[in-house]
């Protein structure tokens, strides 16, 4: 419990700029009309997708099991949120198109 006190009062800054960051892009996001969301939802498909490949690299440089484990978490849980995301995407634009008569 010590080491946890310890490490919250080491990173306070850190930890606060991240739940302020946190609280932002919740508000930031549930401003976003409807028309907007399906380029933005592709912005995050690709940042996340450099996001897939830098864990890639990190996992190729692990030194040992547990960071191995992770990073191989990280790809997969990554890759689902990109295949997740183009499919909203396409459900999305899918609303937009001419139906056939």
């Amino acid at each position: 419990m010590e080491e946890v006190l310890k490490f919250f009062l080491e990173y306070k800054d850190m930890i606060f700029i991240i739940i302020l960051s946190i609280f932002l892009g919740i508000e930031v996001i549930s401003h976003v009309p409807a028309v907007l969301h399906t380029p933005l939802m592709s912005g995050s498909n690709a940042i996340h997708g450099v996001v897939i490949i830098g864990a890639i690299i990190v996992m190729g440089h692990a030194d040992n099991t547990l960071s191995l484990i992770l990073g191989f978490i990280a790809v997969i849980l990554g890759t689902l949120n990109v295949v997740g995301g183009f499919v909203v995407t396409d459900r999305m634009l899918e609303m937009f198109r001419k139906k056939k008569k």
